[in-house]
């Protein structure tokens, strides 16, 4: 069993280490010499993510050891961006790194599932709970220490298109290029959208232009922070579905660092996880309020036709994903089983 397997427990504890235990373990680690880390997001230093998410852990990290553990975080794109990510982790060209998920569903049967499945679950909670208390991050996280990565769940957010010409029927939606990735790519294409995926440093310039019509980065919050509401004024609901987004740190460099470093980077990531998805919610309101008051942003509900689309391709996606391995099913059983307690299904 590897040294980051048996670290799990330290999450499983993490509530006891607080920041009054925090200048004994800090002690020990400066003995051993600092630790600079470089980190690689997958969005862009203008998304809010960067700053609310990654730069909040970067000085958590470095006010609870006191600086001798310190990220140095940089934007998509700046080492790789997007689907590259998870290699430059992987290979160790950078020891930790943010990723939708959807990046990598090639490595692990379950990361479409910690991605999220679109259409199925209506709250935040309910996707939170599936991952960190029904066992899917660690369905994930198990698969890919086998890859030599470690894997942690970020935030749950919701997921929600803007798009530049108004959605009324069907027809309006067959054909619409809409920027997306993952599952959400299927889902799209099954009520009849033409989905691409773009890597966000890349994604303003793709609406301005006319490559895409549409795209989703998170909800009101990543249209604000990206700018899209600036070229594409209308704003869909509901959401499509609610989605997870992720830390991947090599495993190798995990296991270099002093037990009490390990303890303390996990600790941060957990408790980030629930303070982040629940204040994205509230910002996601405030974001949304002043697009409609200061950018002019309409808020437009999907046409039933293209719901009705939608429902059966969630349904097909995920007995689908279920078909990929023994892993894969132990995720849609997961869901379904939640799903049926809700009585969604």
């Amino acid at each position: 069993m590897t040294q980051g397997r048996i670290s799990r427990r330290a999450v499983l504890h993490g509530a006891a280490v607080s920041a009054v235990a925090a200048p004994a373990l800090v002690g020990k680690a400066i003995a051993q010499g600092k630790v600079n880390w470089r980190m690689q997001s997958h969005v862009p230093k203008a998304s809010g993510s960067f700053n609310d998410s990654y730069l909040v852990i970067a000085e958590e990290l470095s006010r609870r050891t006191e600086g001798a553990f310190t990220l140095e975080v940089f934007g998509d794109g700046e080492f790789a961006k997007g689907s590259e990510i998870y290699n430059l982790i992987r290979k160790g060209v950078v020891p930790i790194g943010s990723c939708s998920p959807s990046y990598f569903q090639d490595r692990a049967q379950s990361a479409a599932f910690n991605y999220g499945i679109p259409g199925t679950f209506r709250e935040s909670w309910e996707m939170q709970h599936l991952t960190k208390n029904l066992g899917l991050e660690e369905l994930l996280d198990s698969e890919l220490q086998e890859d030599g990565v470690l894997y942690r769940a970020e935030k749950v957010i919701p997921t929600e298109m803007v798009v530049s010409k108004r959605i009324e029927s069907a027809d309006d939606f067959r054909g619409l290029k809409i920027r997306s990735s993952g599952t959400m790519l299927d889902y799209l294409a099954a009520a009849g959208a033409a989905p691409q995926f773009i890597p966000g440093s890349e994604l303003y310039q793709a609406l301005s232009s006319g490559v895409v019509d549409g795209a989703h980065w998170g909800a009101a919050i990543g249209a604000k922070s990206m700018s899209l509401w600036e070229v594409c004024k209308y704003h869909v609901k509901p959401p499509l579905g609610l989605t997870g987004e992720g830390l991947i740190v090599n495993l190798a460099a995990f296991e270099d660092l002093d037990d009490d470093m390990q303890q303390i980077l996990l600790d941060i990531i957990e408790s980030r996880f629930w303070r982040r998805s629940a204040s994205y919610l509230h910002k996601e309101a405030i974001a949304l309020a002043s697009g409609v008051a200061e950018n002019g942003v309409e808020v437009i509900n999907l046409p039933p036709d293209v719901s009705e689309m939608l429902v059966k391709a969630s349904s097909d996606i995920l007995a689908k994903e279920a078909e990929r391995g023994e892993v894969a099913t132990k995720a849609a059983d997961a869901y379904t089983t939640l799903m049926k307690d809700l009585g969604y299904v």
